[in-house]
């Protein structure tokens, strides 16, 4: 706290607070009450957080250990209150009610703490988590057993989910389960249970006879999709005494209900609040978004453009989809940041999905036909096949009512296009996936979505999936860091329009600012409508959509003119010309931190202005205008170099850093750029020694580019040094180039090492093994480095120097070669060198 703003967190390891260029992660929040009002000046947040009773419930109940990651988590505010909603209302028996928090805020750890809190309960029998997907149901089990091991088991099949209703174990008090599963068991007209009865055997339904009057409580993830059906009122009908709440981002109101309830002769709209009661307690997109907890979405509609003269919507259907994929494949790049995240096409039906997969694959075979240079995107396409008696498709289908719908029409020829796009998916990811499998597809379509994670170097391209195009599916609970924009070619309205739009909007870091969504339905005014209803402020839209919305093109480059205006007057106030080349003139690390914050915020607003899919050839001018790109690229090496020196004083933290240094938050992940990686650069460096004219750029152009890129830092000197020591002239593929860089750095590991082992007295071989144990098990050994050390026959205190000498020498060479990884018990040595 600085008494007006005051956080809390969980304490943690030192690496899960730092930065880097992949992903940051902050939990550090600020306290609120139940109306999601801040509590940030000191004195009432210690009146109230600090409170004995609410402190000891912080720590008894609302802390997570995550046995995955060995991790601690405090739950947010909101989450709190949720939990405490839940508690409360089963304590005094007060019926049922739902839960309203957005999409992207956590609804999965608040129902675990809330579920699990709930088996030291005596007076309640189980507690089910029910979701209405089987793909839900396992990525749920998962989440719960990320947070606990062996929380929840599987429900392979109806039967054991009576036999663990049944049961009296404590393992079995809180179950997952899919809706349909628990249906089942209650209908009399099941295939099993009507054998039963013909056999004169129990049922299931006989069986879980003595449940009936248990008190048992039902938590339903996304309430307001399959609870409004006859399943619900079943198990509402058998468990008389069960409490009921549902969790949902985006509930049932009468202006976006669907589902009639018949009562004689009068006909009403099912709500959220007709099925569970009331609300328990609300944090809304609105609350999420300006809280960071989820982005804001960039919206692009594509109908008001006129391109070649004529309106997208008003073009024939084969005309209309050519010009949506010319769009896209135009577009691709700068909506995802090259390439660095993915994105959905959502489509109106299976016969436009299958007709866009065959475009995209017809367009980027003629672009490949006439720019070998060209790289094609990944394209994937899923959605349901015809379920032909397949239960699983047939549970899966249960909450897709398009596919559901279209598969009735031509099922075989749907089947067979499917196919045919699985054949096209086992060709490009050497997978043998089958249609008979599909959930073992649409697993790893799911997977490699996710898999954008990786760096190309780690994981190449070729391995993930750029576009998946789909119909229904992914558009509802499919949660990705990495996934970033949704193109839009489907009416949706209300809760599936917020769904979809939200599939978008996970924090990541600064390369991500914001969703971006590429709307080819002119879906302005069905927009408004959702952020009015959702907004959680009907009374004030315009401020709601200035929350959802980022701002338009022009006034972020207004802003980007500024910044840049300010760091012109910064510099010309230090005595220097605005010129990148000054940069090194700068006096004091007050002044060099003024520089880093500076120019920081002129490439945040950069990096912004990158991903808008809406500018058109003048702002793009005016953009480069206001700051050249050899200009920004002369600046980001300047930069680099800037920080790295202030880091190492920031990491050293003595006496000399002043608070300016010790503030700074360098957030290098704003200069790392997805496209130049390592597999770019190798490319370059062989194009750099084709014959005059047909190089792409000079050597002195490639040492700028990758001085420039904050992902390449930790390989930065070896690359440049490789490229410096190529011999001209010589003529050298990609291939020859990866292997000669790979033996060069290898010769020049074992030469600093063998300068080491020769200043410290010991063998070369003997310290080369000692560092290639270490990096295999990526583990130090203290009692390796005393076996090293033996042949030097030395007295301890003499040993201890000697090794902290050794020490100083090796920990900067063994960071190199880890290239990020940590490194266990090396943190230890590093606090002796450091003292």
């Amino acid at each position: 706290s600085n008494r007006t703003n005051t956080y809390y967190f969980a304490n943690n390891r030192d690496e899960d607070f730092k930065f880097d260029a992949e992903e940051q992660f902050l939990p550090v929040y600020q306290h609120a009450d139940v109306n999601n009002e801040k509590i940030t000046h000191l004195d009432p947040f210690a009146d109230t957080f600090l409170e004995k009773c609410h402190i000891g419930k912080m720590l008894s109940r609302y802390m997570v250990l995550v046995a995955s990651t060995k991790r601690i988590l405090v739950m947010r505010p909101y989450q709190i209150h949720a939990v405490r909603a839940i508690l409360d209302c089963i304590h005094e028996n007060r019926g049922n009610g739902y839960i309203w928090h957005t999409t992207g805020s956590g609804k999965t750890l608040t129902s675990f703490k809330a579920a699990t809190l709930l088996k030291n309960n005596a007076d309640i029998y189980k507690c089910l988590f029910v979701v209405d997907r089987k793909d839900l149901d396992r990525q749920t089990r998962d989440e719960f057993n990320r947070f606990q091991q062996g929380c929840v088991e599987q429900n392979v099949n109806t039967r054991t989910l009576v036999r663990r209703l049944l049961s009296g174990d404590y393992a079995d008090k809180v179950i997952v389960t899919t809706i349909q599963k628990l249906g089942l068991a209650l209908d009399e007209n099941s295939r099993h249970n009507k054998a039963q009865a013909k056999r004169g055997r129990e049922t299931h339904k006989d069986r879980l006879e003595p449940l009936r009057d248990k008190r048992m409580v039902f938590i339903f993830d996304e309430c307001h999709r399959s609870q409004f059906g006859e399943t619900h009122q079943a198990i509402k009908r058998f468990f008389p005494n069960a409490q009921f709440f549902g969790f949902t981002g985006t509930p049932i109101f009468k202006e976006n209900a669907t589902y009639k309830k018949i009562d004689g002769t009068v006909a009403t709209y099912n709500t959220t609040e007709d099925i569970f009661e009331k609300e328990l307690h609300a944090y809304t997109i609105t609350h999420a978004i300006e809280d960071k907890n989820v982005l804001s979405f960039h919206v692009d509609y594509f109908d008001e453009r006129k391109g070649d003269g004529s309106n997208i919507k008003n073009r024939n259907k084969e005309a209309r989809a050519n010009a949506v994929v010319r769009e896209i494949l135009g577009k691709h790049n700068a909506a995802t940041n090259q390439r660095q995240f993915n994105a959905i096409l959502a489509t109106a039906s299976i016969n436009d999905a299958i007709q866009y997969f065959t475009l995209f694959k017809e367009r980027q075979a003629e672009s490949k036909g006439q720019d070998e240079n060209f790289q094609p995107l990944n394209v994937a396409c899923v959605f349901s096949p015809p379920a032909e008696g397949d239960k699983d498709v047939q549970q899966l289908q249960e909450d897709l009512a398009r596919e559901k719908e279209d598969n009735k029409d031509e099922p075989e020829k749907k089947k067979a296009a499917l196919v045919s796009i699985i054949g096209d998916y086992n060709k490009q990811y050497r997978t043998s996936h089958k249609i008979t499998e599909f959930d073992s597809y649409y697993q790893d379509v799911q997977q490699r979505i996710k898999d954008q994670e990786y760096p190309n170097k780690d994981y190449s391209h070729k391995n993930k999936i750029d576009i998946v195009i789909v119909v229904d599916m992914l558009l509802t609970g499919f949660d990705s860091q990495y996934l970033n924009t949704l193109y839009v070619d489907k009416n949706l309205k209300y809760h599936g329009l917020i769904q979809a739009l939200s599939r978008t909007n996970r924090v990541l870091n600064a390369t991500k600012p914001w969703g971006n969504i590429l709307d080819f339905r002119d879906q302005g005014e069905d927009l408004d409508a959702a952020i009015e209803l959702f907004s959680g402020k009907a009374d004030d839209r315009d401020g709601a959509r200035e929350i959802w919305l980022v701002d338009p093109a022009p006034k972020l480059i207004r802003e980007l003119e500024d910044s840049v205006a300010g760091l012109r007057t910064f510099m010309q106030g230090e005595g220097l010309d605005y010129a990148p080349e000054e940069v090194s003139n700068l006096k004091g690390d007050r002044a060099r931190s003024e520089f880093i914050n500076r120019f920081k915020e002129v490439q945040r607003l950069k990096t912004q202005l990158g991903q808008y899919t809406d500018l058109d050839d003048s702002q793009e001018q005016e953009i480069e205008d206001i700051i050249p790109g050899d200009t920004q690229r002369a600046f980001k090496v300047m930069y680099l170099d800037t920080a790295q020196r202030l880091k190492i004083k920031q990491d050293r933290d003595d006496d000399n850093t002043i608070d300016d240094v010790r503030q700074l938050d360098f957030e290098f992940v704003l200069f790392a750029s997805a496209l130049v990686d390592y597999d770019y650069i190798m490319k370059l460096i062989a194009d750099s020694t084709q014959p005059a004219g047909r190089e792409t750029m000079t050597r002195e152009e490639l040492v700028n580019r990758i001085r420039a890129q904050s992902n390449l830092m930790g390989e930065q000197d070896d690359i440049i040094a490789y490229i410096n020591h190529l011999p001209a002239k010589k003529v050298l593929n990609e291939e020859e180039i990866r292997d000669g860089y790979q033996a060069f750095k290898a010769r020049n590991h074992a030469a600093a090492l063998a300068g080491i082992a020769r200043k410290h007295g010991l063998s070369p071989e003997s310290l080369q093994e000692f560092v290639d144990t270490i990096l295999d098990r990526m583990i130090f050994d203290g009692e390796k480095l005393t076996d090293l050390m033996a042949p030097l026959e030395l007295r301890w205190k003499q040993r201890l120097e000697k090794e902290l000498a050794l020490m100083k020498a090796l920990i900067p060479l063994l960071h190199k070669r880890a290239e990020g990884q940590e490194i266990s018990g090396l943190s230890v040595y590093e606090a002796e060198v450091a003292t």
